[in-house]
């Protein structure tokens, strides 16, 4: 045979055998179709096919991360929103994957779009910023639905950005001044109440002993005489003297 000839049927087993053998690494499945007809997923490893008549279509089975634009989404108290999320997922079943949708990434980020603004339309913009959790789980659920007939596990769906009007934006932060300067005022009412207890209940103790009050009375001298006054005025109470009109009158009628 000559050069030519053998150099042909080189080339010609070379080209075959890179038709025919596949490696496939740990998380990689190949959907065989054999004449067009489904064989079945196989991998991982290498992977044997038939030159011409087998054709395989790779699969990953790692979490994809999927980032969801952002929606236009009118909440149930008529407010415009803009929201975007993001969705993580794996293909559980290679061959539905490839056999029951055509394109399963495009197929799993359309129905997440349409399910995100589905969704938040029928919830209030106070339950979109507070519940974040509930909703997070409730898209959750239903695209997962939808995509389990493709062989696809959503596993997280997070609701990352809510992009407010700053009309709104204003609106909620006139609120949350609102709701500051109501819990302040609760909290100076209650320390007043306190306050009035206390001071009810030191009265009762220094009316049940008149002396009491001329001791806190002194006190009160002896607080005010630290400081740095030029001149201080204060009142004299009466029951301060009792004593000692009480004496002068009793010996007014020992003397009689």
């Amino acid at each position: 045979m000559a050069p030519a000839g053998i150099l042909t049927l080189v080339i010609i087993g070379l080209f075959i055998l890179a038709n025919a053998i596949r490696i496939l690494r740990e998380y990689e499945r190949g959907v065989i179709f054999r004449l067009g007809r489904l064989i079945g997923a196989k991998g991982p490893g290498l992977i044997l096919l038939i030159p011409i008549v087998d054709r395989m279509v790779r699969v990953s089975l790692r979490v994809v991360t999927m980032d969801v634009p952002a929606q236009d989404v009118i909440t149930r108290d008529n407010v415009s929103v803009k929201v975007n999320a993001v969705i993580y997922f794996r293909v559980m079943d290679a061959n539905k994957a490839i056999v029951a949708v055509e394109d399963f990434l495009y197929a799993t980020s359309m129905i997440s779009q349409t399910t995100l603004r589905s969704v938040l339309g029928q919830v209030e913009l106070d339950e979109l910023l507070g519940e974040r959790e509930k909703i997070n789980q409730q898209l959750a659920k239903i695209i997962d639905d939808q995509t389990e007939p493709w062989g696809i596990k959503v596993s997280v769906v997070e609701v990352k950005n809510v992009d407010l009007p700053e009309e709104m934006r204003r609106a909620i932060a006139r609120q949350a001044e609102a709701e500051r300067e109501r819990r302040a005022k609760v909290i100076h009412a209650e320390g007043e109440y306190q306050a009035s207890e206390k001071l009810a209940a030191a009265a009762e103790v220094i009316g049940k002993t008149p002396v009491g009050i001329q001791l806190r009375f002194l006190s009160t001298l002896a607080e005010v005489a630290t400081e740095k006054n030029s001149t201080t005025i204060f009142p004299v109470p009466i029951d301060l003297f009792a004593p000692f009109l009480r004496k002068y009158k009793e010996s007014e009628g020992e003397s009689k």
